[in-house]
Order: C-alpha cells, then sequence, then structure tokens
C-alpha cells in the first residue's frame, strides 16, 4: 500500500482519476488531503469538510474479475469496512443509509463515492472515495444532519490511527469480494439498513413527498420500498431520496 499525503486538493477522487489516467498506479495507492477544496459526494452534492480535523482520502483499486453485475457488492462491501471501522470505535446507533451513507443516532458521519472504470464485462479499477467526520464539532447551519465521532463520543481522535484501522477493513471486505463470499456481505449490508421496516417519508425524483417502508435492497443495488397500497417498488439512486428526520 502506498499513501501520498496532500495539503490542500479540490477532491481526491478527481485527484487520483488523473493520476491513473498518467501514471501506472500501484494497487491500492492512497491519496489523503488535509483540505479538500471541492468534496464531491453522491449524485453531484458536495462534500464539506473542515481542515485538518476530518478524514477525506481516496484509494485506487485494480480488479482482474469483478464483473460489472457485481458492482453493487463493491458498495455493499466499502459500507461495511467503515461500518465496523466506527463500530470497533464503539460509535453507537450506527446504520447505512442507502446507497452508502454511514449514520450514527441518525446523522451522518461518513460519506462514500466510488467511481468505476470498464473493460469489456469487467470492473478494471475503482477509485473509492471516503469522507469521515472526526474532529470537526461545528457544521455549516445547511448542514443539520451531519455529526462527527468527537461530538458523538466526546473525545479528540487521532486521524492516523482511524486511516490505518479504515483502510485494513478496506482491505480485508474487499478480499472477501475477491473471494466471492458475496452472499456473506449482501446479508450484512441488509442487516446494517438504515430505517429497514420503519414508516419512512421519501422524496421521488420530481420532489413529491411520499410514504413507504424500506423493505429491503436488491442484489442490483436497488432500494426496495413497500408502499402505502402494499406494492413494492425499486428505486435506483438518482430516483429517490430519504427525507430527512
Amino acid at each position: 500500500m502506498k499513501i501520498i499525503k496532500l495539503n490542500a486538493i479540490d477532491s481526491t477522487n478527481s485527484f487520483l482519476k488523473e493520476l491513473a489516467r498518467n501514471t501506472l498506479l500501484e494497487d491500492f495507492t492512497v491519496v489523503v488531503a488535509n483540505s479538500q477544496t471541492k468534496g464531491r459526494g453522491q449524485v453531484n452534492k458536495s462534500w464539506f469538510s473542515e481542515p485538518f480535523k476530518n478524514l477525506t482520502f481516496s484509494i485506487f483499486k485494480h480488479f482482474s474479475d469483478l464483473e460489472i453485475q457485481q458492482k453493487p457488492y463493491l458498495n455493499f462491501a466499502i459500507s461495511l469496512a467503515v461500518f465496523k471501522t466506527l463500530e470497533s470505535l464503539c460509535v453507537p446507533n450506527l446504520k447505512v443509509k442507502w446507497p452508502n451513507d454511514i449514520m450514527a443516532d441518525n446523522k451522518k458521519v461518513c460519506g462514500l463515492l466510488i467511481e468505476t472504470t470498464f473493460q469489456k464485462q469487467y470492473i478494471k479499477n475503482a477509485i473509492i472515495g471516503v469522507g469521515l467526520n472526526v474532529n470537526q464539532e461545528v457544521f455549516p447551519a445547511d448542514l443539520p444532519h451531519a455529526n462527527s465521532l468527537k461530538n458523538i463520543l466526546g473525545k479528540e481522535f487521532n486521524l492516523n490511527d482511524i486511516l490505518e484501522s479504515l483502510t485494513d477493513n478496506i482491505q480485508k471486505q474487499l478480499q472477501a469480494l475477491q473471494q466471492e463470499k458475496l452472499e456473506s456481505i449482501y446479508q450484512e449490508y441488509l442487516a446494517s439498513l438504515y430505517r429497514k421496516n420503519i414508516p419512512s417519508v421519501f422524496i421521488n425524483s420530481n420532489q413529491q413527498k411520499f410514504m413507504g417502508v424500506i423493505s429491503s435492497v436488491s442484489k442490483e443495488g436497488k432500494l426496495i420500498v413497500k408502499l402505502e397500497d402494499e406494492s413494492y417498488t425499486e428505486f435506483d439512486t438518482k430516483e429517490v431520496t430519504l427525507a430527512t428526520i
């Protein structure tokens, strides 16, 4: 594992993506930034992180035989790696909010952005971006549902120690993925799912609200929601979001 540490960058995912275009990267190259000025999240959302307080990093991972249809399992595996890391720190009430936000006490502490390149029917490379709120205590007014490990557990954390634990767990989960322990990964992901079987408010792509209950996530990575008329509908990431509570 090679770690590149940067003081400031617009986006670790963008930096690593550009580096991969021009350099033959070592597998599991990690880029860590003290300050990220244009961090990116899911569905073109931005990711705010106070400099020197949190972990913002990206990992370059090369695959040789991971098929395109197994891409959802990559998302499941990385979500579980972060979940297990925080679980080992005794962070309470942990859940994975579909597709891959990590929640603690109904507030977001970590977001993931996984970008892949393909070759024929296989995933060639993945850039795995992680933004974890660690020691930040105050968040902007427009992020009322963000929180940090320090706020939750009342103590300061060593960023390098958590980075080491995170990368170790990510490697373990990727190894399980490559060993095709797919059903185990899938079931663990489902067991950690946020608001599963709890009536919730959703917002569709037309910004309309509706009631439903998260029943499951399909093996294709789609959210399965039981609607008020007892029917079940599958949603992709751009088609629905959970309303904040």
